[in-house]
């Protein structure tokens, strides 16, 4: 595993540091997440990436559809919170570090984003300190075992980033069977329990229907709002490109149905994509 190894900042924080606590707390949220039976292979999910106690039993949902699946590599695309950079950051080499072990990077999907666009850029800079990436690695690691990982922030989430990112994944991804998008995003942050279940609910109907001009309309004005958007319309053009959207929203909350609290809530959403 040539390369530098990316150390875990949010480990005993965002969720456990101890490797059986980890993998125990990751088990009870899949065996809680009852998922319908879905034939087809997906080819991305969406999940969510506060810390495991607020949204891990809903990000549950997304990973519980991947159990007994099994993929080669694996591109996580998250948007950047810390660092704004107007292109999207690629960790191209080496491996991204949890308590559960090292996930190595596969470089050469990596390096294919690179050739394949101009707006894919090594900087492991952005990566040190960025959570939302990260956080989708312990379900990964429990679920699906071995696998390489393709780690991918967005510094700038315009829709025109947005396609050419698809392009690239459609030019990478040499078997949609083998390689599993996944997208990471929490939905509206700091409104009431009521607004924030009106607008996630539309963004969930655009996303369940694959209405991707509609979702980047209703982003755009304001009626919907997702920290991860980017991730969110990349991993739908995808799909679109390669004719597999179908989608099913598998699981809504958000903070309030953790902690009561509904004056400023922050919403999460699982759904695959086949």
């Amino acid at each position: 595993m040539p390369g530098s190894i990316r150390p875990s900042p949010i480990a005993g924080s965002w969720y456990p540091r101890e490797p059986g606590v980890l993998r125990d707390d990751i088990l009870r949220y899949l065996d809680m997440a009852d998922v319908p039976d879905i034939d087809a292979k997906p080819v991305a999910v969406i999940s969510p990436h506060a810390g495991y106690m607020y949204s891990g039993p809903v990000a549950a949902y997304a990973y519980n559809v991947l159990m007994k699946r099994q993929y080669s590599t694996v591109i996580v695309i998250s948007p950047s919170h810390r660092a704004y950079f107007p292109f999207v950051s690629v960790w191209p080499d080496g491996g991204y570090e949890t308590p559960l072990g090292v996930v190595e990077v596969d470089d050469t999907m990596c390096d294919c984003m690179m050739q394949a666009s101009p707006v894919v850029k090594a900087e492991k800079k952005v990566h040190l300190a960025e959570h939302a990436l990260e956080i989708q690695l312990p379900f990964l690691q429990v679920v699906l075992g071995d696998f390489k990982l393709c780690p991918l922030l967005m510094g700038e989430q315009d829709i025109d980033i947005c396609r050419e990112l698809a392009t690239c994944l459609n030019r990478c991804i040499k078997d949609s069977e083998d390689v599993l998008v996944v997208a990471s995003s929490d939905l509206s942050h700091f409104y009431t329990y009521k607004t924030a279940v009106d607008m996630d609910t539309k963004l969930a109907r655009r996303v369940e229907a694959c209405d991707i001009e509609g979702l980047h309309s209703d982003l755009s004005s304001g009626a919907s709002e997702a920290c991860g958007a980017g991730s969110i319309l990349t991993a739908l053009l995808y799909a679109r490109s390669i004719s597999r959207c179908s989608v099913k929203v598998l699981k809504y909350a958000n903070s309030a149905d953790v902690t009561g609290d509904r004056s400023s809530v922050v919403g999460y959403m699982a759904a695959c994509i086949y």
